[in-house]
Protein backbone atom coordinates (compact mmCIF):
# COMPACT_ATOMS: atom_id res chain seq x y z
CA UNK A 1 0.00 0.00 0.00
CA UNK A 2 1.29 3.45 -0.98
CA UNK A 3 2.02 6.00 1.76
CA UNK A 4 0.18 8.76 -0.08
CA UNK A 5 -3.11 9.09 -1.93
CA UNK A 6 -5.16 11.64 -3.84
CA UNK A 7 -8.50 10.04 -2.91
CA UNK A 8 -9.84 12.19 -0.10
CA UNK A 9 -13.38 12.79 1.15
CA UNK A 10 -14.19 15.61 3.57
CA UNK A 11 -17.38 15.50 5.65
CA UNK A 12 -19.54 18.19 7.24
CA UNK A 13 -18.34 19.50 10.60
CA UNK A 14 -19.89 17.69 13.55
CA UNK A 15 -20.93 19.73 16.53
CA UNK A 16 -20.91 18.17 20.00
CA UNK A 17 -22.57 20.30 22.68
CA UNK A 18 -21.49 19.25 26.13
CA UNK A 19 -22.69 20.49 29.49
CA UNK A 20 -19.95 23.13 29.65
CA UNK A 21 -18.01 23.03 26.38
CA UNK A 22 -19.02 22.83 22.73
CA UNK A 23 -16.61 20.94 20.45
CA UNK A 24 -16.46 21.20 16.66
CA UNK A 25 -15.12 18.06 14.93
CA UNK A 26 -13.71 18.14 11.40
CA UNK A 27 -13.81 14.64 9.86
CA UNK A 28 -12.31 13.37 6.61
CA UNK A 29 -11.54 10.06 4.97
CA UNK A 30 -8.24 9.21 3.22
CA UNK A 31 -8.21 6.16 0.94
CA UNK A 32 -6.04 3.40 2.35
CA UNK A 33 -6.34 4.57 5.95
CA UNK A 34 -8.09 2.04 8.26
CA UNK A 35 -10.52 4.65 9.61
CA UNK A 36 -11.50 8.31 9.13
CA UNK A 37 -9.45 11.13 10.68
CA UNK A 38 -10.95 13.77 12.92
CA UNK A 39 -9.67 16.95 14.60
CA UNK A 40 -11.43 18.80 17.48
CA UNK A 41 -11.73 22.60 17.80
CA UNK A 42 -13.20 24.83 20.51
CA UNK A 43 -14.56 27.42 18.07
CA UNK A 44 -16.57 27.07 14.87
CA UNK A 45 -14.32 29.54 13.03
CA UNK A 46 -11.24 27.42 13.79
CA UNK A 47 -12.99 24.29 12.51
CA UNK A 48 -14.18 26.07 9.35
CA UNK A 49 -10.66 27.35 8.63
CA UNK A 50 -9.10 23.91 9.01
CA UNK A 51 -11.81 22.21 6.89
CA UNK A 52 -11.39 24.87 4.21
CA UNK A 53 -7.63 24.17 4.01
CA UNK A 54 -8.27 20.46 3.61
CA UNK A 55 -10.78 21.14 0.82
CA UNK A 56 -8.38 23.48 -0.98
CA UNK A 57 -5.55 20.92 -0.83
CA UNK A 58 -7.85 18.16 -2.18
CA UNK A 59 -9.18 20.37 -5.04
CA UNK A 60 -5.63 21.38 -5.95
CA UNK A 61 -4.67 17.73 -6.33
CA UNK A 62 -2.28 17.63 -3.39
CA UNK A 63 -1.11 14.26 -2.11
CA UNK A 64 -2.36 13.23 1.33
CA UNK A 65 -0.45 11.05 3.78
CA UNK A 66 -2.18 7.78 4.60
CA UNK A 67 -0.48 7.79 8.01
CA UNK A 68 -1.29 11.33 9.21
CA UNK A 69 -4.25 12.06 6.94
CA UNK A 70 -2.87 15.50 6.15
CA UNK A 71 -1.47 16.94 2.93
CA UNK A 72 2.16 15.84 2.52
CA UNK A 73 3.34 19.42 1.93
CA UNK A 74 1.98 20.40 5.34
CA UNK A 75 4.40 18.00 6.98
CA UNK A 76 7.22 19.26 4.78
CA UNK A 77 6.50 22.89 5.66
CA UNK A 78 5.91 22.16 9.35
CA UNK A 79 8.46 23.94 11.58
CA UNK A 80 11.08 21.58 12.89
CA UNK A 81 11.10 20.75 16.57
CA UNK A 82 13.48 23.11 18.39
CA UNK A 83 16.81 21.56 19.36
CA UNK A 84 18.33 21.71 22.82
CA UNK A 85 19.00 25.24 24.09
CA UNK A 86 22.56 26.52 23.62
CA UNK A 87 24.99 25.94 26.47
CA UNK A 88 25.57 29.22 28.29
CA UNK A 89 28.81 30.39 29.85
CA UNK A 90 27.23 30.20 33.32
CA UNK A 91 26.13 26.60 32.74
CA UNK A 92 29.62 25.65 31.53
CA UNK A 93 31.30 27.18 34.59
CA UNK A 94 28.98 25.29 36.93
CA UNK A 95 29.86 22.01 35.24
CA UNK A 96 33.57 22.85 35.36
CA UNK A 97 33.50 23.76 39.07
CA UNK A 98 31.72 20.48 39.79
CA UNK A 99 34.20 18.45 37.72
CA UNK A 100 37.15 19.99 39.60
CA UNK A 101 35.64 19.78 43.08
CA UNK A 102 36.56 16.20 43.95
CA UNK A 103 40.22 16.55 43.05
CA UNK A 104 40.92 20.07 44.35
CA UNK A 105 41.85 21.20 47.84
CA UNK A 106 39.49 23.66 49.59
CA UNK A 107 41.81 26.57 48.81
CA UNK A 108 42.03 25.51 45.16
CA UNK A 109 38.24 25.41 45.00
CA UNK A 110 38.06 28.94 46.35
CA UNK A 111 40.71 30.06 43.86
CA UNK A 112 38.75 28.53 40.96
CA UNK A 113 35.59 30.30 42.15
CA UNK A 114 37.40 33.65 42.23
CA UNK A 115 38.61 33.24 38.63
CA UNK A 116 35.19 32.10 37.38
CA UNK A 117 33.42 34.96 39.17
CA UNK A 118 35.71 37.57 37.61
CA UNK A 119 35.30 36.12 34.13
CA UNK A 120 31.53 35.71 34.31
CA UNK A 121 31.24 39.43 35.09
CA UNK A 122 32.29 40.33 31.54
CA UNK A 123 30.30 37.66 29.69
CA UNK A 124 26.74 38.81 30.38
CA UNK A 125 24.40 38.66 27.38
CA UNK A 126 22.78 41.91 28.53
CA UNK A 127 23.28 44.41 31.30
CA UNK A 128 22.67 42.86 34.69
CA UNK A 129 19.54 44.08 36.51
CA UNK A 130 21.29 43.41 39.82
CA UNK A 131 24.14 45.30 41.52
CA UNK A 132 27.61 43.99 40.84
CA UNK A 133 28.20 43.11 44.49
CA UNK A 134 25.08 40.92 44.58
CA UNK A 135 26.04 39.05 41.42
CA UNK A 136 29.56 38.43 42.72
CA UNK A 137 28.21 37.22 46.06
CA UNK A 138 25.78 34.84 44.35
CA UNK A 139 28.59 33.36 42.26
CA UNK A 140 31.42 33.29 44.78
CA UNK A 141 29.50 32.20 47.88
CA UNK A 142 26.97 29.74 46.47
CA UNK A 143 26.97 28.94 42.74
CA UNK A 144 30.59 27.79 42.49
CA UNK A 145 30.51 25.69 45.64
CA UNK A 146 29.57 22.35 44.12
CA UNK A 147 28.70 20.99 47.56
CA UNK A 148 26.30 23.83 48.43
CA UNK A 149 24.69 23.74 45.00
CA UNK A 150 24.13 20.01 45.28
CA UNK A 151 22.77 20.07 48.82
CA UNK A 152 20.59 23.19 49.02
CA UNK A 153 18.69 25.87 47.18
CA UNK A 154 20.21 29.34 46.97
CA UNK A 155 19.55 31.73 49.88
CA UNK A 156 16.34 33.70 49.45
CA UNK A 157 18.16 36.99 48.84
CA UNK A 158 20.30 35.43 46.10
CA UNK A 159 17.66 33.26 44.41
CA UNK A 160 16.53 35.96 41.91
CA UNK A 161 20.16 36.62 40.93
CA UNK A 162 20.83 32.91 40.40
CA UNK A 163 17.63 32.61 38.33
CA UNK A 164 18.74 35.50 36.12
CA UNK A 165 22.22 34.04 35.67
CA UNK A 166 20.74 30.85 34.19
CA UNK A 167 19.95 32.78 31.00
CA UNK A 168 21.94 35.95 31.56
CA UNK A 169 25.32 34.97 30.10
CA UNK A 170 26.43 34.49 26.50
CA UNK A 171 26.31 31.17 24.69
CA UNK A 172 29.62 29.32 24.77
CA UNK A 173 29.40 29.08 20.97
CA UNK A 174 30.15 32.82 20.82
CA UNK A 175 33.66 32.03 22.07
CA UNK A 176 34.20 29.94 18.96
CA UNK A 177 32.74 32.46 16.52
CA UNK A 178 35.57 34.25 14.66
CA UNK A 179 33.61 37.50 14.73
CA UNK A 180 33.10 37.57 18.50
CA UNK A 181 35.76 35.29 20.01
CA UNK A 182 38.46 37.96 20.05
CA UNK A 183 36.18 40.53 21.69
CA UNK A 184 35.23 38.15 24.48
CA UNK A 185 38.80 36.89 24.91
CA UNK A 186 40.15 40.39 25.38
CA UNK A 187 37.39 41.23 27.87
CA UNK A 188 38.29 38.10 29.86
CA UNK A 189 42.01 38.89 29.94
CA UNK A 190 41.40 42.52 30.84
CA UNK A 191 39.20 41.46 33.75
CA UNK A 192 41.44 38.82 35.32
CA UNK A 193 44.40 41.18 35.10
CA UNK A 194 42.52 43.86 37.05
CA UNK A 195 41.18 44.27 40.56
CA UNK A 196 37.56 45.17 41.20
CA UNK A 197 38.51 48.85 41.33
CA UNK A 198 40.08 48.50 37.85
CA UNK A 199 43.64 48.94 39.12
CA UNK A 200 46.18 46.42 37.95
CA UNK A 201 46.18 43.06 39.72
CA UNK A 202 49.34 41.49 41.08
CA UNK A 203 51.08 39.51 38.30
CA UNK A 204 51.02 36.28 40.31
CA UNK A 205 47.27 36.65 40.95
CA UNK A 206 46.57 37.31 37.27
CA UNK A 207 48.74 34.36 36.27
CA UNK A 208 46.87 32.04 38.65
CA UNK A 209 43.46 33.13 37.32
CA UNK A 210 44.55 32.85 33.71
CA UNK A 211 45.68 29.27 34.38
CA UNK A 212 42.17 28.44 35.64
CA UNK A 213 40.44 29.98 32.60
CA UNK A 214 42.86 28.31 30.18
CA UNK A 215 42.05 24.97 31.81
CA UNK A 216 38.33 25.75 31.52
CA UNK A 217 38.72 26.42 27.80
CA UNK A 218 40.48 23.08 27.39
CA UNK A 219 37.57 21.44 29.22
CA UNK A 220 35.06 23.17 26.91
CA UNK A 221 37.00 22.08 23.83
CA UNK A 222 38.14 18.53 24.59
CA UNK A 223 35.55 17.18 27.01
CA UNK A 224 32.40 19.11 26.12
CA UNK A 225 33.15 19.65 22.40
CA UNK A 226 31.61 23.13 22.58
CA UNK A 227 34.41 25.13 20.94
CA UNK A 228 37.34 24.52 18.64
CA UNK A 229 40.53 25.99 20.01
CA UNK A 230 41.21 28.29 22.94
CA UNK A 231 39.88 31.82 22.22
CA UNK A 232 42.41 33.32 24.65
CA UNK A 233 45.13 32.31 22.20
CA UNK A 234 43.39 33.99 19.27
CA UNK A 235 44.53 37.49 20.22
CA UNK A 236 47.86 39.16 20.79
CA UNK A 237 48.32 39.63 24.49
CA UNK A 238 51.40 40.32 26.61
CA UNK A 239 51.01 38.54 29.91
CA UNK A 240 52.23 40.47 32.95
CA UNK A 241 55.55 39.15 34.12
CA UNK A 242 55.13 36.69 36.95
CA UNK A 243 57.22 37.35 40.06
CA UNK A 244 59.26 34.19 40.53
CA UNK A 245 62.06 35.25 42.83
CA UNK A 246 62.21 36.40 46.43
CA UNK A 247 63.50 39.94 46.85
CA UNK A 248 66.63 39.78 49.06
CA UNK A 249 65.52 43.02 50.71
CA UNK A 250 62.67 41.18 52.45
CA UNK A 251 64.98 38.63 54.08
CA UNK A 252 65.44 39.30 57.79
CA UNK A 253 68.95 38.86 59.24
CA UNK A 254 69.70 36.79 62.39
CA UNK A 255 70.01 39.81 64.69
CA UNK A 256 66.72 41.26 63.47
CA UNK A 257 65.04 37.87 63.81
CA UNK A 258 66.15 37.50 67.43
CA UNK A 259 64.89 41.00 68.20
CA UNK A 260 61.56 40.22 66.56
CA UNK A 261 61.05 36.93 68.44
CA UNK A 262 62.00 38.41 71.82
CA UNK A 263 59.60 41.32 71.26
CA UNK A 264 56.81 38.93 70.21
CA UNK A 265 57.08 37.07 73.51
CA UNK A 266 56.82 40.30 75.49
CA UNK A 267 53.75 41.76 73.76
CA UNK A 268 50.92 39.98 75.59
CA UNK A 269 49.51 36.53 76.34
CA UNK A 270 48.86 35.81 72.70
CA UNK A 271 52.35 36.98 71.78
CA UNK A 272 53.86 34.53 74.28
CA UNK A 273 51.95 31.71 72.63
CA UNK A 274 53.07 32.73 69.13
CA UNK A 275 56.78 33.31 69.81
CA UNK A 276 57.67 29.70 68.99
CA UNK A 277 55.05 29.73 66.19
CA UNK A 278 57.06 32.41 64.34
CA UNK A 279 60.22 30.59 65.39
CA UNK A 280 59.06 27.58 63.36
CA UNK A 281 58.84 29.85 60.31
CA UNK A 282 62.27 31.41 60.82
CA UNK A 283 64.28 28.38 61.98
CA UNK A 284 62.43 25.50 60.24
CA UNK A 285 61.09 27.27 57.09
CA UNK A 286 57.59 25.98 57.82
CA UNK A 287 54.45 27.33 56.19
CA UNK A 288 51.76 28.78 58.53
CA UNK A 289 49.31 26.00 57.64
CA UNK A 290 51.94 23.39 58.53
CA UNK A 291 52.60 24.98 61.92
CA UNK A 292 48.86 25.16 62.64
CA UNK A 293 48.63 21.40 62.04
CA UNK A 294 51.60 20.52 64.32
CA UNK A 295 50.87 17.87 66.93
CA UNK A 296 52.96 16.18 69.59
CA UNK A 297 53.14 13.19 67.22
CA UNK A 298 55.02 15.32 64.66
CA UNK A 299 58.00 15.74 67.00
CA UNK A 300 60.51 12.98 66.29
CA UNK A 301 63.08 14.37 68.71
CA UNK A 302 63.35 17.41 70.97
CA UNK A 303 66.63 17.16 72.94
CA UNK A 304 66.88 18.29 76.53
CA UNK A 305 70.46 19.53 76.17
CA UNK A 306 71.22 22.95 74.73
CA UNK A 307 72.93 23.17 71.36
CA UNK A 308 71.49 19.94 69.95
CA UNK A 309 69.25 19.55 66.89
CA UNK A 310 65.78 18.06 66.94
CA UNK A 311 63.54 16.83 64.14
CA UNK A 312 59.97 17.20 62.88
CA UNK A 313 58.11 14.70 60.71
CA UNK A 314 55.41 16.72 58.97
CA UNK A 315 52.36 14.75 57.88
CA UNK A 316 49.65 17.26 56.96
CA UNK A 317 48.61 20.91 56.92
CA UNK A 318 45.57 22.97 57.89
CA UNK A 319 45.08 25.95 55.61
CA UNK A 320 42.07 28.16 56.21
CA UNK A 321 39.64 27.92 53.30
CA UNK A 322 36.17 28.49 54.73
CA UNK A 323 33.43 25.95 55.36
CA UNK A 324 31.69 26.47 52.00
CA UNK A 325 34.72 24.98 50.23
CA UNK A 326 35.11 21.94 52.48
CA UNK A 327 33.61 18.53 51.80
CA UNK A 328 31.54 18.38 54.97
CA UNK A 329 30.49 22.03 55.12
CA UNK A 330 31.75 22.31 58.70
CA UNK A 331 35.55 22.29 58.64
CA UNK A 332 37.04 25.76 58.27
CA UNK A 333 40.57 24.31 58.34
CA UNK A 334 40.31 20.74 57.04
CA UNK A 335 43.42 18.60 57.46
CA UNK A 336 45.01 18.03 54.07
CA UNK A 337 48.16 16.55 52.59
CA UNK A 338 51.31 18.67 52.58
CA UNK A 339 51.66 21.20 49.78
CA UNK A 340 53.20 19.69 46.61
CA UNK A 341 52.97 16.21 48.20
CA UNK A 342 50.75 13.22 47.57
CA UNK A 343 48.25 12.13 50.21
CA UNK A 344 50.08 10.28 52.96
CA UNK A 345 53.52 11.59 51.97
CA UNK A 346 55.63 13.11 54.76
CA UNK A 347 58.51 15.58 55.06
CA UNK A 348 61.37 15.66 57.52
CA UNK A 349 62.49 19.06 58.82
CA UNK A 350 65.42 19.72 61.18
CA UNK A 351 64.73 21.66 64.38
CA UNK A 352 67.47 24.26 64.93
CA UNK A 353 68.91 24.25 68.50
CA UNK A 354 67.47 27.73 69.10
CA UNK A 355 64.05 26.49 68.01
CA UNK A 356 64.45 23.42 70.25
CA UNK A 357 64.71 25.77 73.23
CA UNK A 358 61.76 27.89 72.05
CA UNK A 359 59.59 24.79 71.71
CA UNK A 360 60.64 23.34 75.06
CA UNK A 361 59.85 26.61 76.82
CA UNK A 362 56.53 26.85 74.97
CA UNK A 363 55.45 23.31 75.86
CA UNK A 364 56.57 23.75 79.47
CA UNK A 365 54.44 26.88 79.87
CA UNK A 366 51.36 26.05 77.79
CA UNK A 367 51.40 22.26 77.39
CA UNK A 368 49.61 20.54 74.53
CA UNK A 369 46.18 21.49 73.30
CA UNK A 370 43.30 19.30 72.14
CA UNK A 371 44.52 16.28 70.19
CA UNK A 372 48.13 17.05 71.07
CA UNK A 373 48.08 20.37 69.24
CA UNK A 374 51.27 22.36 69.90
CA UNK A 375 49.93 25.84 69.16
CA UNK A 376 46.56 27.24 70.20
CA UNK A 377 45.06 30.53 71.31
CA UNK A 378 44.51 31.44 75.00
CA UNK A 379 41.01 29.94 75.01
CA UNK A 380 42.13 26.80 73.20
CA UNK A 381 41.10 27.82 69.68
CA UNK A 382 43.06 27.15 66.51
CA UNK A 383 45.62 29.80 65.58
CA UNK A 384 43.99 31.73 62.74
CA UNK A 385 45.68 33.98 60.19
CA UNK A 386 43.86 36.95 61.70
CA UNK A 387 45.28 36.16 65.14
CA UNK A 388 48.91 35.75 64.11
CA UNK A 389 48.87 38.68 61.67
CA UNK A 390 47.90 41.12 64.43
CA UNK A 391 50.77 39.89 66.62
CA UNK A 392 53.23 39.83 63.73
CA UNK A 393 52.69 43.44 62.73
CA UNK A 394 52.65 44.65 66.34
CA UNK A 395 55.94 42.88 67.08
CA UNK A 396 57.54 44.14 63.86
CA UNK A 397 56.63 47.73 64.66
CA UNK A 398 57.96 47.43 68.21
CA UNK A 399 61.15 45.51 67.41
CA UNK A 400 62.39 47.39 64.33
CA UNK A 401 63.95 50.81 64.02
CA UNK A 402 62.08 53.40 61.98
CA UNK A 403 64.33 52.73 58.98
CA UNK A 404 63.81 48.97 59.27
CA UNK A 405 60.06 49.35 59.69
CA UNK A 406 59.85 51.43 56.51
CA UNK A 407 61.95 48.93 54.54
CA UNK A 408 60.86 45.67 52.90
CA UNK A 409 62.37 43.54 55.68
CA UNK A 410 59.90 40.92 56.93
CA UNK A 411 56.78 42.75 55.79
CA UNK A 412 54.85 39.46 55.82
CA UNK A 413 55.08 36.39 58.08
CA UNK A 414 56.02 34.33 55.02
CA UNK A 415 59.23 36.38 54.76
CA UNK A 416 60.44 34.52 57.86
CA UNK A 417 60.27 31.28 55.86
CA UNK A 418 62.14 32.97 53.00
CA UNK A 419 64.87 33.94 55.46
CA UNK A 420 65.21 30.34 56.66
CA UNK A 421 65.51 28.87 53.17
CA UNK A 422 67.98 31.59 52.12
CA UNK A 423 70.11 30.87 55.19
CA UNK A 424 70.10 27.14 54.51
CA UNK A 425 71.12 27.64 50.90
CA UNK A 426 73.97 29.98 51.71
CA UNK A 427 75.22 27.89 54.63
CA UNK A 428 75.06 24.44 53.01
CA UNK A 429 75.45 25.02 49.28
CA UNK A 430 73.26 21.92 48.91
CA UNK A 431 70.08 22.79 46.94
CA UNK A 432 68.82 19.20 46.91
CA UNK A 433 68.85 18.90 50.69
CA UNK A 434 67.38 22.35 51.21
CA UNK A 435 64.61 21.64 48.68
CA UNK A 436 63.73 18.46 50.57
CA UNK A 437 63.51 20.26 53.91
CA UNK A 438 61.55 23.20 52.47
CA UNK A 439 59.09 21.11 50.45
CA UNK A 440 60.12 22.40 47.01
CA UNK A 441 61.59 20.89 43.88
CA UNK A 442 65.22 21.86 43.28
CA UNK A 443 64.24 23.72 40.11
CA UNK A 444 61.60 25.85 41.86
CA UNK A 445 63.90 26.44 44.81
CA UNK A 446 66.68 27.82 42.62
CA UNK A 447 64.26 30.02 40.71
CA UNK A 448 62.55 31.45 43.78
CA UNK A 449 65.68 32.03 45.84
CA UNK A 450 68.17 32.79 43.07
CA UNK A 451 68.70 36.38 44.22
CA UNK A 452 69.13 35.40 47.87
CA UNK A 453 72.23 33.24 47.44
CA UNK A 454 75.07 35.48 48.57
CA UNK A 455 78.63 35.34 47.30
CA UNK A 456 77.76 34.24 43.79
CA UNK A 457 78.29 37.66 42.24
CA UNK A 458 81.74 38.08 43.76
CA UNK A 459 82.75 34.58 42.72
CA UNK A 460 81.57 35.27 39.16
CA UNK A 461 83.55 38.53 39.06
CA UNK A 462 86.69 36.71 40.17
CA UNK A 463 86.28 34.11 37.45
CA UNK A 464 85.77 36.80 34.81
CA UNK A 465 88.82 38.66 36.03
CA UNK A 466 90.92 35.50 35.97
CA UNK A 467 89.80 34.77 32.43
CA UNK A 468 90.64 38.24 31.11
CA UNK A 469 93.56 39.39 33.29
CA UNK A 470 96.81 40.53 31.67
CA UNK A 471 99.62 38.04 31.25
CA UNK A 472 102.00 37.87 34.18
CA UNK A 473 105.42 39.47 33.81
CA UNK A 474 107.27 36.20 33.28
CA UNK A 475 104.83 35.31 30.47
CA UNK A 476 105.59 38.47 28.44
CA UNK A 477 107.95 38.07 25.43
CA UNK A 478 111.53 39.19 26.10
CA UNK A 479 112.53 42.55 24.65
CA UNK A 480 115.54 42.51 22.23
CA UNK A 481 118.93 43.53 23.61
CA UNK A 482 119.87 47.15 22.82
CA UNK A 483 122.46 47.62 20.08
CA UNK A 484 125.99 48.62 21.27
Amino acid sequence: MDDTTYDVRIYKTDVYRGAEVTTYWVRWKVAGAPKPFKEPFRHASQADSFRSKLNTAAKDGKAFSVTTGRPVEWERDKPKEPGPPPVTWYSLTLDYAKAKWKFASPNQRRSIAEALTDTTEVLFAAESPYPRAEVRRALATWAYSARLRGESTPPADLAPVIKWLETGTIAVAALGDPETAGIHARAILDRINSKQDNTRAAPNTAHRKRAVINNLMTYAERERKLITGNPLKSITWTEPRKLKTVDPRCVINPEQARRFLITTGKLNERGKRLKAFFGCMYYAAMRPEEITALRKSNIVSLPEADGEWGEFLLTDSQARSGSRWSDDGKSIRPRRELKHRAEGETRTVPIHPDLVKLLRDHIAEFGYGSGGRIFSLPRGGVVTSTAYLVIFHSARAAAFTDAEAESLVAQRPYDLRHAAVSTWLNATGDPAQVAEWAGHSVNVLMQVYAKCISGRQEAAKRRIYDATRALKAHELPLAPDPEP
